[in-house]
């Protein structure tokens, strides 16, 4: 397969990994016991859930954003 054909680089995809794992990260720190209507949890409002892993993932999203918008280095 011709390398000019391809939309992306080498150094796109290794972007795109890291970034869909820190996204998985993230929901997996918003994870946790739930509430139901007999017993209440107050770990739903940890700043682990509602702080810190939303923006955890929107920095994975982020970083994905750039691993599609950055031009591969060209060799010529």
């Amino acid at each position: 397969m011709d390398k000019k054909k391809l939309a992306f680089g080498k150094t796109n995809f290794i972007l795109l990994a890291i970034g869909m794992i820190v996204v998985i990260l993230g929901f997996i720190l918003m994870a946790g016991p739930s509430t139901t209507e007999t017993t209440f949890q107050p770990d739903i409002f940890s700043a682990r859930r509602i702080k810190l892993a939303p923006v955890i993932c929107f920095l994975g999203f982020i970083f994905m954003i750039y691993g599609v918008v950055r031009k591969p280095k060209s060799e010529e």
